[in-house]
């Protein structure tokens, strides 16, 4: 068995009742797009701002090696799905939106969610077994949107 089938099994014990799968179909994307929002939003030095790049952007690159390395499809999925929180983030900022007040608020509440589908779970969210799991989700997450267009990860 590949490791992405190992971990995605693992991480799918946790996630069978359907009102559990529907709030981390939410809140999943919206954490990783808020937690690349926040990272945004610690102050860069010269040489990085020089090049318009951010911390966010630097973590992203090992973040997607990372997501590559367990599946090609699952890592090409997490491009799209960074590209698009970088989108957001920008729309954020051109509608003047603090984007750390915006992205602490909705980290908290997309956590607070993501514990009451695991309450009515009756199970412990994965990352507390492994914190591989926290980048597992969204992978998680894309392998639903795969599998229904037919797209082998």
């Amino acid at each position: 068995m590949r490791q992405i089938e190992f971990l995605i099994n693992e991480y799918g014990e946790s996630h069978k009742n359907r009102t559990n799968i529907l709030i981390h179909a939410i809140a999943v994307p919206a954490i990783y797009f808020v937690t690349l929002a926040l990272v945004w939003a610690i102050p860069t030095p010269a040489f990085l701002d020089y090049f318009h790049v951010t911390w966010a952007h630097v973590l992203v690159i090992p973040t997607l090696y990372y997501y590559f390395r367990l599946s090609g499809p699952i890592g090409a999925a997490m491009t799209l799905l960074s590209i698009i929180s970088f989108f957001g983030i920008k729309l954020l900022i051109a509608l003047d939106i603090s984007v750390w007040k915006f992205s602490v608020v909705l980290f908290i509440v997309m956590w607070i969610l993501q514990f009451v589908g695991h309450h009515i779970e009756g199970k412990k969210p994965s990352f507390l077994k492994d914190l591989q799991f926290l980048l597992v989700g969204p992978a998680w997450w894309w392998v639903h949107w795969l599998k229904r267009l037919n797209i082998q990860y």
